[in-house]
């Protein structure tokens, strides 16, 4: 089956995990990603065993995972040998993506200046923590990053500590987003056969993230939309939080009289007071009594389990009554619909020789789905073949090369 960016050719001089998982959506829908490491270690990635002090199991899922479908060549970029090499891959290639710092791509010569001279069509992209032209500057993780968004302070409770979204959000949104300016930088080049220099950093991705309330206050400046919201006096009482007998449910019902209505009426006919309460007959009254129709809701949902209201909400839904438990990631594992829709794959890891289960694709193609050749390669194990038959060295000047410590 033909794949979609076919032909495709990126140079992916990232670690961690933002830069690599940019150039991981575009190995999975075809394109040839040739991952370049320093000799020693390699992407610091490989040596992560756990995560937050917890064993990620018995094989290294971080790295594997968002280095899959990719080569791997090995280079010493500090020596004239190992840049020469570089040189000569860029003359070949259409990306060049790097996550590392810009004191580091200058010591080696690998600039903007110097690559789109050595090939014009080149899209040199990267990722960065605060964007190019950014004030702050480093270090840059996931949390400090997310901590200046405003995003964390809108999280929580009032007067409770703010709450740092988690999973490394920042950092997986920001690598989609890389991919995506490479696609749209792409398909400008095709058009006018120029290439140029694109950023995606986690600041701005973060920022895109918080894109609906920050919308809100740039627009009103109320800062309410920037504040903490207690879930016991929602502006909305009706798209809030509650706990079931069993377990929390996430109830989306607009503020309007009709929704309120079939909603009153799922309850059961001790909380049959709620629909005809005088305090929460109209939009305005319900905003009003909010403290009073959550403490309502509160006692009327706690009565029954999570696996009952749905069995009455979800015949609702053309009554705009949208609910959900809020699963965990275990249930998550065991939803058919995710599996369906390749959102969870299975692939076989050389690691440990057997099928293990994996986060799939994102997005579905129908010609030209993406795909999971392989997980994350050996250190430098592409590194001779690339030298041979991509880059034109014969085998005595590949020796030559080990000699000068360039390549393994």
């Amino acid at each position: 089956m033909a794949s979609a960016l076919e032909g495709l050719r990126v140079i992916d001089l990232t670690v961690w995990f933002q830069g690599p998982v940019a150039a991981q959506h575009l190995a999975d829908f075809g394109a040839e990603v040739i991952k370049v490491e320093r000799p020693k270690g390699g992407d610091q990635g490989r040596g992560v065993r756990s995560i937050k002090a917890l064993p990620v199991g018995d094989w290294n899922q971080y790295f594997l995972v968002i280095n899959r479908n990719k080569k791997s060549m090995a280079l010493d970029l500090k020596t004239e040998a190992g840049r020469e090499i570089m040189y000569r891959l860029v003359e070949r290639s259409d990306v060049f993506l790097s996550n590392l710092g810009a004191e580091n791509l200058e010591a080696w010569r690998l600039t903007w200046e110097k690559l789109s001279a050595i090939n014009p069509k080149l899209i040199y992209a990267t990722t960065t923590g605060y964007g190019p032209y950014a004030t702050t500057v480093k270090p840059s993780f996931d949390m400090t990053v997310q901590a200046l968004t405003g995003l964390m302070s809108r999280l929580g409770e009032p007067g409770e500590p703010p709450i740092y979204l988690g999973m490394g959000s920042g950092d997986a949104y920001g690598g989609l987003l890389a991919a995506l300016a490479i696609l749209v930088a792409l398909w400008h080049r095709n058009t006018t056969g120029a290439g140029q220099r694109v950023d995606a950093s986690l600041y701005g991705a973060q920022l895109f993230l918080a894109a609906p309330t920050l919308q809100a206050w740039l627009a009103t400046r109320d800062p309410r939309y920037a504040a903490q919201q207690s879930r016991a006096a929602a502006r909305n009482p009706l798209w809030n939080t509650y706990r079931a007998e069993d377990q929390w449910l996430m109830l989306c019902v607009p503020n309007r009289d009709d929704a309120f209505a079939a909603l009153a009426g799922s309850l059961d006919p001790a909380d049959a007071g709620v629909g005809g309460d005088a305090r929460f007959a109209t939009a305005a009254a319900r905003r009003e009594h909010a403290r009073e129709l959550v403490a309502a809701l509160d006692a009327a949902i706690a009565r029954r389990t999570a696996g009952e209201w749905m069995a009455r909400w979800t015949p609702l839904a053309d009554r705009h009554v949208a609910a959900s438990p809020v699963a965990t990631l275990a249930d998550l594992a065991r939803d058919a619909g995710a599996w369906a829709n390749d959102y969870l794959m299975e692939t076989h890891c050389e690691e440990v020789n057997r099928s293990v289960t994996v986060r799939g694709m994102p997005v579905g193609l129908s010609r030209t789905p993406g795909t999971i050749r392989g997980l994350g390669p050996e250190l430098g194990q592409d590194t001779e073949m690339i030298l041979f038959e991509m880059l034109g060295y014969d085998w005595d000047e590949i020796g030559a090369l080990k000699a000068k410590g360039a390549i393994p």
